[in-house]
């Protein structure tokens, strides 16, 4: 079957009759529902659409040199330039590249406005971040008039004539494929994977494209000449799981294209954080607690603009050997509050910051998610509690209102620094 990526028409002959040449064609094309969506370079594609003189730029999204690159664009990314880089390092690879710090709460919209597009498609829709989610439209062919794969051809060209934005998609039969189709054709791509050909199609691939596996993981493979995901499949399952134990005989059942997940629209996200890379290492702890505040900030923000409140707080140090530490604490209940995220963070950090290790990387998240409206109740003894989140929402409108730099705390402004 063959469908026009213009009109989402089935076309009959060599070309569609509407003039577009940009077909999709598969066999199975009208037997796959199960579809990933990913938003193409999100925050700089916005940028570069709200301010036209960056189009023919490389274009970074992120901090100043001594912060790390959140995003950028697809000319930038020819230059080496990768996410989560440190920006010293990105523009050195690419000095020409227009460095732009981004606003988190245009980007929050925008997904909102996206994510709003897909689920008029299918209540099936879940959340992965601000720019990306699965989509289930079984049964959806009477609702719309044609197959899934024409509905989310007519979705892809919506968002571009409505937002001018591209997205690619990925169709499959589960969500492990459709998420891996979604990455084989960016920007604007459409990528199908059948179950016909599923097998053959995993068999070269690194292991490192199964999702869960990264470099610690693959390296944990790779000693047992586990390079590729045939590999995994010639070992056999009874193998994989002596050698892995659950872990491994997931990864087995990946290798063979099995992926039992549903599509959950109402599967919570698994983590809210923000971090920064260090341009020199630093070990005062007074350093890394004015540093520490701005990054509790943003998560308080993204918590407040998802409308949701975390429970369990995780502070995150690299040293300067690349040692990772992770320190978590429960907390008594939810909070989306940047002055409790920051005192329980700064409890957890005085554990670490000894005045003599230096750090080259501080981070901090909440997970264990629940709605915002349980969140800094406090008690009969509390009284401190509620009058911190009235203000800190007064803050959050006044910045929502008038920029990020409306309002701003002494201790945000001693430090310069940016999360990735």
């Amino acid at each position: 079957m063959m469908l026009c990526r213009a009109c989402a028409r089935v076309i009959e002959g060599a070309r569609c009759v509407c003039g577009g040449d940009l077909p999709v064609e598969h066999a199975e094309l009208n037997q796959l529902s199960i579809a990933h969506l990913d938003c193409d370079a999100f925050y700089a594609s916005i940028e570069k659409r709200d301010d036209p003189s960056l189009e023919a730029h490389p274009v970074i999204v992120g901090g100043g040199k001594r912060g790390v690159v959140s995003t950028c664009c697809y000319v930038a990314r020819a230059y080496g330039v990768r996410s989560a880089m440190p920006m010293f390092k990105a523009l050195k690879l690419c000095p020409q590249a227009k460095v732009v710090h981004g606003e988190m709460r245009k980007y929050v919209e925008e997904g909102r406005i996206i994510r709003r597009m897909m689920e008029d498609l299918t209540p099936q829709v879940q959340p992965l971040s601000i720019d990306e989610a699965f989509m289930d439209l079984s049964g959806t062919e009477a609702l719309h008039g044609g197959s899934p794969a024409q509905s989310l051809i007519k979705l892809q060209n919506r968002i571009w004539e409505e937002r001018r934005l591209t997205v690619s998609i990925g169709l499959s039969f589960n969500k492990f494929l459709a998420k891996t189709a979604s990455d084989l054709d960016k920007p604007r791509g459409f990528s199908v994977i059948g179950r016909g050909e599923a097998l053959a199609f995993l068999e070269s691939r690194a292991v490192s494209t199964l999702p869960g596996v990264g470099p610690a993981g693959a390296t944990a493979l790779e000693r047992n000449g586990l390079k590729k995901i045939g590999d995994i499949r010639l070992v056999g399952p009874q193998r994989m799981r002596a050698l892995y134990g659950d872990w491994g005989a997931h990864l087995f059942a990946l290798s063979m294209a099995d992926d039992p997940r549903v599509v959950d629209p109402h599967g919570e996200r698994k983590s809210i954080s923000s971090e920064t890379t260090f341009f020199e290492d630093i070990s005062a702890i007074e350093a890394l607690e004015d540093i520490l505040w701005p990054l509790c900030e943003k998560v308080a923000a993204r918590c407040r603009a998802s409308e949701t409140a975390g429970r369990t707080l995780t502070l995150k140090l690299k040293d300067a050997r690349f040692k990772i530490i992770t320190r978590r604490r429960q907390l008594p209940e939810p909070t989306l509050l940047a002055h409790r995220i920051f005192e329980t963070a700064r409890e957890l950090l005085a554990g670490d910051a000894d005045g003599r290790t230096k750090y080259r990387l501080i981070g901090v998240g909440l997970s264990d998610f629940s709605d915002a409206a349980a969140a800094d109740k406090g008690d009969m003894l509390d009284t401190e509690t509620p009058k911190r989140a009235a203000a800190e929402a007064a803050i959050a409108k006044a910045r929502s209102k008038f920029g990020k730099d409306a309002v701003q705390t002494g201790r945000a402004l001693k430090a310069d620094w940016d999360d990735e």
